[in-house]
């Protein structure tokens, strides 16, 4: 059976820790709410979402070090590019 949360007056809930650990969910990650027929179903969004179909084909653990790197290249850039000598 399911588990069951309280909304709050801005529409915010709690993931119960218990599932955020079976799916792996962490603070800042996205999740996604889907409308079925039967209601709603929650869905971990991956980290790769918006970076395209470049990555189609690679599998979830070269994924997530893709991304990490890509944030990585893009945050030391962004660093460099604004800091002031």
């Amino acid at each position: 059976m399911g588990e069951t949360t309280r909304v709050t007056d801005k529409g915010q809930t709690t993931i119960p820790k218990d599932l955020r650990e079976r799916y792996g969910i962490e603070p800042g990650d996205e999740v996604e709410w889907i409308g079925t027929e039967d209601g709603l179903a929650v869905k971990k969004r991956s980290r790769l979402g918006g970076y395209g179909s470049f990555a189609d084909g690679v599998d979830e653990s070269d994924r997530e070090r893709l991304v990490d790197k890509l944030e990585s290249d893009l945050y030391e850039s962004r660093r460099t590019e604004w800091s002031v000598e």
